[in-house]
């Protein structure tokens, strides 16, 4: 799969040396990662710190759309150039776009601009997930895409972890001795920025050269065709209506939740918040939250892998929704430091063994011939179900207060779990134990 047939020259004075997936299947998907946590988490704690109101920050969430309607363009990814050098060519676009935005961080017109920005990052991060995952599949034999799926996961969660984790700490740092948030996150971004800069490099000169990795042309048939096949046969299976409302309502509760979570941290008591600074809300959230978000997500694979998904969807389902009862707790008692540790990381334990579950249903929605574009919907689709709460939930928790409203996400948890009633587990469904 890795062949050097139809390199070119300049390709082929690269050739030396052997290129180790373990070493570009980790960079690749640690790339995946920033971005869409920057744009999606982070992006949440820096309007925070710089004074905007929550109505304003729930509304972001509509940067997520790219990676909703990324489906539309991913046949042009497949069919212009190669996944090799749409790689390259997104990570400089997403390096020069947090340049921009670390120096706009300190204009009057941040928020404006920052809008502008992190949608070129998000679009620009969709369409390089898209390349990376077509990448994946054309460097790797299939038996060592299964052997790597582990690691692209795991490193796609360290990911997760130095952004909301690491950085935000690093930013809080800094704002607490310049006494100013914007001279932190600038900092933090032009990191980020020079991080993507040097995994571009890198990838230039890294990534193999599959022989397979070809762009074809669209006006010849190839991907173009094959999407329209592909999205009638998934919106014609069987039991569609509920399948798609599962989807958008498994992690409904959860999506309102999770918008609100930070800024819940760090807003100040007299507006029902936990005061914490942004350094504290990066450790509690960022790295304590994220690590058990991990830890429950490799113990749900576990458990599906053991007594199967049939078994596993109704317990798991309660694990991701029942740990959001730890906010209602935290909002009406404004526990202790080592309290609040305590309950995100019971919340972000039992998110991660509830998206296992998930994660595997759509999985198994996705029928040959058209698993990558099936899947590709489902992850739309998914992405669909957590942006529309998330733009409302700002709006929610300005009206209702914390703590009523973190009341109110735990009643929305019940129509997602009700769904499980009615989504199919007839014979061939891949719900059978």
């Amino acid at each position: 799969m890795r062949s050097d047939q139809g390199t070119t020259p300049t390709q082929r004075t690269f050739q030396g040396m052997k290129r180790f997936p373990w070493i570009y299947v980790p960079t690749t998907y640690f790339a995946e990662g920033v971005p869409y946590m920057v744009v999606n988490t982070v992006s949440v704690i820096i309007y925070k710190t710089m004074g905007i109101p929550n109505r304003m920050i729930g509304l972001t969430s509509a940067l997520s759309i790219p990676w909703i309607i990324k489906m539309f363009w991913a046949p042009l990814v497949d069919g212009y150039s190669t996944k090799r050098r749409w790689i390259i060519a997104m990570q400089l676009a997403i390096a020069s776009a947090f340049i921009f935005l670390a120096f706009a961080v300190s204009t009057g017109y941040f928020f404006a601009v920052s809008l502008i920005l992190l949608g070129a990052v998000a679009f620009a991060s969709a369409t390089h997930d898209i390349a990376t995952d077509g990448f994946y599949m054309l460097s790797l034999s299939p038996e060592e895409q299964a052997f790597y799926t582990g690691v692209r996961s795991t490193c796609y969660r360290l990911a997760m972890i130095f952004t909301s984790g690491v950085l935000v700490v690093i930013a809080g740092m800094i704002q607490a001795r310049s006494g100013g948030a914007s001279s932190g996150w600038t900092v933090v971004l032009c990191i980020a920025a020079a991080i993507f800069f040097g995994l571009a490099i890198f990838h230039a000169f890294y990534l193999p050269y599959p022989s397979t990795d070809r762009g074809r042309n669209p006006a010849g048939g190839g991907a173009v065709s094959t999407f329209l096949p592909a999205f009638r046969s998934y919106f014609t299976q069987t039991g569609i209506v509920s399948i798609v409302a599962f989807i958008l309502l498994y992690r409904f509760g959860e999506a309102l939740l999770v918008k609100m979570a930070q800024p819940f941290l760090l807003d100040v008591s007299r507006m029902g918040g936990l005061g914490l600074s942004t350094e504290t809300v990066g450790f509690v959230y960022g790295t304590v939250g994220t690590s058990c978000l991990l830890a429950g997500g490799i113990l749900g694979g576990w458990l599906i892998s053991r007594c199967g998904l049939r078994r596993c969807l109704w317990p798991m389902a309660i694990a991701l929704n029942a740990p959001d009862l730890c906010y209602v707790y935290l909002a009406w008692a404004k526990p202790a430091l080592g309290y609040v540790y305590a309950m995100v990381a019971a919340e972000q334990f039992g998110y991660g063994v509830g998206f296992s579950a998930f994660t595997v249903f759509l999985m198994y929605r996705a029928k040959h011939p058209y698993k990558t574009s099936h899947y590709a919907i489902s992850t739309g689709l998914m992405a669909l179900g957590l942006t529309l709460p998330a733009m409302a939930s700002g709006y929610l928790q300005e009206y209702l207060g914390y703590y009523k409203f973190f009341i109110l996400v735990c009643f929305l948890t019940i129509p997602g779990m009700m769904t499980i009633w009615f989504i199919p587990k007839g014979e061939g469904d891949d719900l059978s134990e």
